[in-house]
C-alpha cells in the first residue's frame, strides 16, 4: 500500500485529473461526503429537536451529544468505506448479498420516512420565510421544493456537490445566535461533562429523539452512496476491492472527512442547544413544536437579531438537507431494485433514479396541503426512522466484517465494537421510544 485517492500505480496525477485540486488546501480536499452529511443531519426537524431540549431541561442534557458522536463517526465512517470499498451503496450491497425482499423491506420504510422528512423540512422552511418577509408559507414550499429538485436534476454532479458544501456554512447561523444569548458556560460545561440521568417520561422521550436525530439511517445511505459515487466522477480511484494500493490514503481521508463532518454536527446541534437553554429555558419558555416555534420565541427574550439569524439557518439547512433526504431515498430505492443509479449520471441516463428524487420531493411539497399536522408526521417519521436504524445497523456491520463484499479491507476490532455498541444503543432508544410513548 501507500497510494493514494489522489495517486496510482502509474504515478502521480496531473493537474488537469478531476481527482487533484491543487488551489485548495489539503484539508478542502479531503473534506466531502463526511462534511455534506454531518451539515444535514442539522435540518429543520433536528433543529426542533435540540430546541426543545435546551428549552426544556436547559443544559441538562448536552451530555447525550458527547456520548452520540464516537457513535456517529463509527456508523458513517463504515458506511463511507462499504461505498468506497465496493463501489456500491448500502442498498447495492444488500441486494447482491441477500434475497432481493431484504433491500425492499429496508428501503420502502426509509423512503416513507424520508419523505415525511422532506414535507417537515420543507414546511419548516416555508414558516421560516414567511416569519423573515410574510406572504404565503404554501407558496414557498413550492418554491423552496422545486430549487431542491432542479439542484440535483440540473447541476452537475459536480457543482452539485460545490453547492452543498457551501450551503453547510448555513449552520454557521446558530453559532452567531450565542453571541446574542447570555450563556452561563460553567453550567453548560456541567451539562456537557456529567450525565443528568432521569426516569421522567419526557426526559427520557428527549434523550431518545436526540439519538434518533443524530444516528439516522438516510445519513448512512448518502454517505455511501456518496463515496461509491464519487469513484465515476474521479476516474482514477477505483473501488478498492479492485485498486487496494490506494486503501491507505482512502481510509485517512474517509476518517478525517467524517470526523469533521460529525463534529461539526455536534457542535451546531451543542450551539442549538445552549442558546434555547441560555434563553427560552431561562424564561420559562419550555414548549417548542417546531424549529420557527423556537425561532419566534427568541424575539422577546433575545432579541430581533437571534431570530433573523436562526430563521436564516433554518432556510440554509432545509436548502441542504432536503435534496440529501430525497438523495437517499432514490440512491437506496434505485440500487435495491438495480436500476442505473447516480448524480453524475444524466437524467436520460438513469430515469428511475431521477424519477424517485423528484416524486419523493414532489409527494413532500403535497403533504403540505393536507390536513396532516407535520409535528404528528414528523413524531411517526422518527418511529419508522429509529425501527429501520436497527436492522440496518446490524446488516451494515455484517456487511463490513464480511471478506467475500470487503476482501482485506474488512473494519477492524475498534470499528466492530463501536458499530456494533452504537446499533444496541439505538435498538436500546427503540425500546425506550416504545416506553415513553406507553407512559404518555
Amino acid at each position: 500500500m501507500g497510494a493514494s485517492d489522489s495517486t496510482s500505480a502509474s504515478g502521480p496525477l496531473s493537474d488537469r485529473d478531476p481527482v487533484v485540486e491543487p488551489s485548495k488546501p489539503r484539508l478542502l480536499k479531503m473534506l466531502g461526503p463526511g462534511l455534506v452529511t454531518g451539515a444535514s443531519d442539522d435540518d429543520p426537524s433536528g433543529i426542533a429537536t435540540y430546541s426543545q431540549a435546551g428549552a426544556q431541561f436547559g443544559y441538562g442534557v448536552s451530555w447525550s451529544l458527547v456520548l452520540t458522536y464516537p457513535l456517529m463517526v463509527a456508523v458513517q465512517m463504515i458506511s463511507a468505506r462499504v461505498g468506497r470499498t465496493t463501489g456500491h451503496g448500502i442498498a447495492g450491497n444488500i441486494a447482491r448479498s441477500y434475497p432481493r425482499w431484504v433491500a425492499y423491506a429496508i428501503t420502502v420504510p426509509l423512503l416513507v420516512a424520508n419523505v415525511v422528512n422532506v414535507a417537515a423540512n420543507l414546511g419548516a422552511m416555508g414558516d421560516a420565510l414567511k416569519l423573515l418577509v410574510g406572504g404565503w408559507q404554501l407558496l414557498y414550499v413550492v418554491l423552496f421544493g422545486l430549487i431542491c429538485i432542479a439542484m440535483q436534476v440540473l447541476l452537475a454532479y459536480k457543482r452539485y456537490v460545490a453547492v452543498l458544501k457551501w450551503l453547510a456554512l448555513a449552520l454557521l447561523a446558530y453559532v452567531a445566535t450565542l453571541f446574542v444569548a447570555k450563556v452561563d458556560w460553567l453550567a453548560m460545561a456541567k451539562g456537557l461533562v456529567i450525565p443528568h440521568p432521569s426516569l421522567d417520561p419526557s426526559y427520557l422521550s428527549i434523550v431518545v429523539a436526540i439519538f434518533g436525530t443524530t444516528i439516522s439511517p438516510y445519513l448512512f445511505f448518502w454517505q455511501a452512496s456518496q463515496e461509491a459515487e464519487d469513484l465515476k466522477e474521479k476516474p482514477r480511484r477505483e473501488p478498492l476491492v479492485e485498486r487496494p494500493s490506494q486503501a491507505d490514503r482512502a481510509e485517512e481521508r474517509i476518517a478525517l472527512d467524517t470526523m469533521v463532518g460529525m463534529a461539526i454536527s455536534n457542535l451546531i446541534a451543542l450551539a442549538i442547544m445552549t442558546t434555547t437553554a441560555a434563553t427560552l429555558h431561562v424564561a420559562g419558555t419550555t414548549d417548542i413544536e417546531s424549529s420557527v416555534d423556537a425561532a419566534k420565541a427568541l424575539e422577546p427574550v433575545a432579541g430581533s437579531a437571534a431570530t433573523l439569524i436562526f430563521a436564516v439557518g433554518i432556510i440554509g439547512t432545509g436548502i441542504l438537507a432536503v435534496p440529501v433526504l430525497a438523495g437517499s431515498a432514490a440512491y437506496a430505492v434505485a440500487e435495491a431494485a438495480r436500476w442505473p443509479v447516480g448524480l453524475s449520471r444524466k437524467p436520460r441516463e438513469a430515469k428511475a433514479f431521477y424519477a424517485t428524487v423528484t416524486i419523493a420531493t414532489a409527494i413532500g411539497i403535497g403533504l403540505n396541503f393536507t390536513p396532516i399536522e407535520p409535528i404528528k408526521a414528523l413524531v411517526w417519521s422518527a418511529v419508522i426512522n429509529g425501527v429501520v436504524a436497527v436492522p440496518v445497523m446490524a446488516i451494515l456491520m455484517l456487511l463490513a466484517s464480511d471478506p467475500k463484499i470487503m476482501k482485506e479491507f474488512v473494519i477492524g476490532a475498534g470499528l466492530k465494537i463501536l458499530g456494533w455498541l452504537a446499533t444496541i444503543v439505538m435498538a436500546a432508544a427503540v425500546v425506550g421510544m416504545a416506553v415513553t410513548s406507553f407512559l404518555g
